[in-house]
């Protein structure tokens, strides 16, 4: 009887300290979305934006990830820059970075925009988080040689430091009456639905390799 009570409690005993270990492996994956209102979802509730839906449409994949809304309207990317540190707490895994669209509507020059993603990148791979890079457009505005300047920074950033790039955000999107808010510029819910239709499964490639280390 003695022997059966002590097999019973290393057997008990070794369930409770794999238990921990298994917890940790099915903890979703800290993730912030750094972005302005296209991301923090202007003139719309917190439920129908970005980083929401998107968290939404991974778990509808099996895949649990803690998105964090860091989203700012009005940002640049040298406010994003400015504000990094607190934006993205310790213990995050993965970054979502989408700025860029105000400092393009606003005629920011490419150099400014180029150095500010550049030190967000810099410094978040030095914290060895990993890095999703969303491009945005130019408006036509500023004419051809502004466009080619500040469209390029998007690839060559990719490029240089060896993230992924989702070429545009705005995919599908932009300049689309039906999916867009009165204002022309930010999306609807239905706009957000389908940006994150779009950009899904370069999120699944981008969580790859955080998931299989933790397997």
């Amino acid at each position: 009887m003695i022997v059966h009570m002590l097999v019973l409690a290393l057997i008990g005993g070794g369930l409770w300290m794999a238990q921990p270990a298994f917890a940790q492996a099915a903890k979703p994956i800290k993730m912030v979305v750094l972005g302005d209102s296209l991301s923090a979802g202007l003139g719309l509730s917190g439920s129908a934006a970005f980083p929401a839906r998107l968290q939404k449409a991974l778990k509808a994949k099996g895949i649990e990830v803690d998105i964090s809304n860091a989203g700012v309207s009005g940002d640049t990317t040298s406010g994003g820059r400015d504000r990094l540190d607190w934006s993205v707490p310790e213990g995050t895994e993965a970054v979502i970075l989408e700025l860029g669209a105000n400092d393009a509507l606003r005629g920011i020059d490419p150099k400014v925009t180029r150095t500010a993603l550049t030190e967000i990148l810099t410094r978040l791979r030095a914290r060895g988080i990993a890095v999703l890079l969303c491009g945005m457009v130019a408006p036509p505005n500023y004419g051809a040689d502004y466009s080619a300047r500040f469209n390029a920074i998007y690839p060559d950033l990719a490029n240089t430091f060896s993230v992924p790039l989702y070429p545009f955000f705005l995919e599908g999107v932009a300049t689309d009456a039906k999916l867009n808010q009165a204002d022309g510029l930010h999306p609807t819910a239905e706009g957000v639905d389908l940006i994150v239709k779009n950009i899904l499964p370069t999120v699944e490639a981008f969580l790859g390799p955080i998931l299989r280390q933790r397997s």
